[in-house]
């Protein structure tokens, strides 16, 4: 979970490409909002895909949008995780649940896994391929997750597009000015040789 060199050096990473991307703030900040979005979906392994489908379909920065799902991370899916599943519980009226909703999720999501692993196993053998464990994991957890991360994947979002948006367009017509300085001093540097 702890990468070698830190997570500083990936958080800088992704700041520096986040500022040097060429394009409007709306759809920089509008990309970032849509993989945070993402990151509130059951979609384990496709959020990738799922927020360049997104971002090209809202016209955001697909780059933009592959950065914010980097929002959900071994430390923040535990939360959203839990949130999104007990919020699904709720709005579909299933309230019965037992155990904690972190330790509901990691089992079924283990238990669907391996029945996947199971049948494609044994399209090769003489197993016969049984799908019932992931249709009751696709009603029980998957479908409440889903319906559930909306709402608090919405909110994140807007909150990362409201506080984004500003931020990108002062840091870029900072860097402009910049870079217009510097060429004026070049020129200037130049004219005097």
């Amino acid at each position: 979970m702890y990468p070698r060199k830190g997570w500083r050096r990936g958080i800088d990473y992704i700041s520096h490409r986040l500022k040097r991307l060429p394009d409007t703030p709306h759809r920089i900040a509008l990309g970032i909002a849509v993989g945070v979005f993402i990151s509130f979906s059951p979609l384990f392994g496709l959020h990738f895909l799922a927020a360049w489908w997104l971002a090209l379909l809202v016209r955001a920065n697909v780059f933009a949008a592959l950065l914010g799902t980097f929002f959900g991370n071994p430390l923040t899916f535990p939360f959203i995780a839990a949130t999104s599943y007990q919020l699904g519980l709720r709005m579909l009226g299933k309230t019965k649940e037992q155990t904690t909703a972190w330790v509901r999720l990691v089992d079924s999501f283990e238990e669907a896994f391996g029945t996947i692993l199971g049948n494609i196993k044994s399209l090769f053998g003489h197993k016969q391929s049984s799908w019932d464990g992931f249709m009751e994991f696709t009603q029980d957890v998957f479908m409440p997750y889903l319906i559930g991360g909306i709402i608090p994947g919405f909110i994140a979002a807007v909150v990362c597009y409201v506080f984004s948006k500003p931020l990108i367009a002062t840091y870029q017509k900072r860097r402009k000015l910049k870079m217009e300085e510097r060429k004026a001093r070049k020129l200037a540097e130049r004219d005097t040789e």
